[in-house]
C-alpha cells in the first residue's frame, strides 16, 4: 500500500509591482543618478560613489546608465561617469521656451512703461538678455539686443538676479551700462534652477514708485508662466 503524499510547502510570493509604478520608480532613480553625476564634487564620480549617492547597488547603477548613455546624457570613462554632450542639445531647447513664455508679460510691461522690456538670465558670472520687447508708441527707445551680455554686478538686470528674498522687490540703476540710460529690474523667483530677472531700460528718467511695481508684477507673471 502506498503512503499518502504530503503537499509540498508553498512559498509565498510578493505580488509584482504595477507596471506604471515600476516605470515611475525607474525614471525617478535614473533622474536621481543624472543629478548625482551633475552634483558630484569630484571631477567625475565613480560607479561606487554614484551607487552610494542614490542608495542603489552597483549593478542597478550600471543598468540605469545604459539608457542615459544611449541618449548622450552621460558618458563612461572607465569606472567614472561624466555628463554627456546630449545635455547641451537639451539646454539649447530651453532658451526659446523661456523666451516664448516671457513674451506676453514683457509686451505688456513695455507698453505700460514706455520703455524697452527684457528677460535676462545668469550665465556664469554674466547676465545675458534672451528676450527683448520694445514699446510700440514711443518716439525713441533704447535698442537693447537679444544676446547682450554684461557683468552680474553691473546694471539693474544683473544686480536684480542677485537680490535675496529679504531685499526689496526691485532695483534701479542709472548709467552703469550705457551713459544716460536708466534701468529697473526685478528677480524672477520660484522657478527651480533659473536665475533671471525682468527689467526695463530707457533714456527717460524712470519713476521707481510707478515702474518698480510694474516690473515686479511682470517678473511674477513670467515665473508663473514657467511653472
Amino acid at each position: 500500500m502506498s503512503r499518502p503524499t504530503r503537499p509540498l510547502p508553498v512559498t509565498p510570493t510578493r505580488p509584482p509591482a504595477p507596471a506604471g509604478r515600476e516605470s515611475s520608480l525607474t525614471l525617478d532613480r535614473g533622474l536621481a543618478l543624472l543629478q548625482a553625476v551633475a552634483d558630484a564634487e569630484s571631477e567625475a564620480p565613480t560607479i561606487s560613489e554614484l551607487a552610494t549617492s542614490i542608495g542603489a547597488s552597483r549593478a542597478a547603477v550600471y543598468r540605469l546608465l545604459v539608457p542615459l548613455a544611449e541618449r548622450g546624457l552621460v558618458r563612461r570613462d572607465g569606472s567614472k561617469v561624466r555628463l554627456g554632450l546630449g545635455l547641451l542639445r537639451l539646454a539649447a531647447k530651453v532658451t526659446p521656451q523661456l523666451r516664448l513664455a516671457a513674451l506676453p508679460a514683457l509686451r505688456e510691461l513695455a507698453e505700460a512703461s514706455g520703455a524697452t522690456a527684457h528677460l535676462t538670465v545668469a550665465d556664469g558670472d554674466e547676465a545675458q538678455a534672451i528676450a527683448v520687447i520694445e514699446p510700440s508708441w514711443t518716439t525713441y527707445h533704447v535698442a537693447y539686443r537679444v544676446g547682450t551680455r554684461h557683468s552680474l554686478r553691473r546694471g539693474a538686470a544683473g544686480k536684480a538676479i542677485g537680490l535675496r528674498d529679504e531685499d526689496p522687490g526691485w532695483i534701479a540703476t542709472t548709467g552703469e551700462l550705457q551713459q544716460g540710460a536708466s534701468g529697473i529690474a526685478a528677480p524672477v523667483r520660484g522657478v527651480p534652477g533659473l536665475r533671471a530677472s525682468v527689467g526695463v531700460v530707457s533714456f527717460h528718467e524712470l519713476d521707481g514708485e510707478v515702474i518698480g511695481p510694474q516690473v515686479r508684477a511682470a517678473a511674477v507673471a513670467v515665473a508663473e508662466a514657467l511653472r
